[in-house]
């Protein structure tokens, strides 16, 4: 297992659609430990949610191993997650860079019936829905200044104080730590 800067155990959080999948392939590859995106343990097949107690028990047994990294922003794991974490990327772009990225994203996704995890797909009854919980753009927007606000005072909340945060907020400065892990 390769370890950058005493980097072994990473949670890569950030609003939906900013790139945190990507940015924890990167990273995984970079460290060379596994990675788990949460969505994929938390959305079983037709999009029903894991029960929260096989959630934690599923996301409990893989941050246990030595090195990892860890995408996903649920509070019924953040505490599991970042018990052994040792670093936090916090991936914080512009809501307008954020639905740059989401839409296409979302459009592609649908259009060429990409299976995400689990057998599940975006869906046009979702996409047209005004209801955030089903819609990824409208849950994007809608939640993007309180997963700001959230992670913005974790950072400052004493009882993190054993995390190191890496706070990326553009693209740029995120190519940016990519190549600090590249040298």
């Amino acid at each position: 297992m390769g370890t950058v800067r005493g980097v072994q155990r990473v949670s890569v959080v950030g609003t939906s659609g900013v790139g945190k999948t990507t940015l924890t392939g990167v990273l995984a590859r970079a460290l060379d430990v596994p990675a788990l995106q949460l969505d994929a343990v938390h959305h079983l097949p037709g999009w029903t949610p894991i029960d929260t107690p096989t959630f934690r028990q599923q996301v409990g047994a893989f941050v246990a191993r030595p090195g990892w990294v860890v995408d996903g922003n649920y509070a019924a794991v953040r505490d599991l997650v970042w018990a052994r974490a040792d670093t936090v990327v916090y991936l914080d772009y512009p809501r307008w860079r954020v639905m740059r990225q989401l839409v296409p994203r979302t459009l592609r996704r649908l259009i060429t019936r990409e299976e995400l995890y689990n057998g599940n797909r975006e869906e046009l009854p979702n996409l047209l829905s005004r209801d955030p919980d089903r819609n990824i753009l409208l849950w994007a927007w809608t939640t993007h200044r309180a997963k700001r606000e959230e992670f913005t005072a974790a950072m400052a909340d004493p009882a993190n104080a054993g995390l190191r945060f890496i706070h990326l907020t553009s693209p740029a400065h995120t190519a940016d730590f990519v190549r600090t892990l590249r040298e």
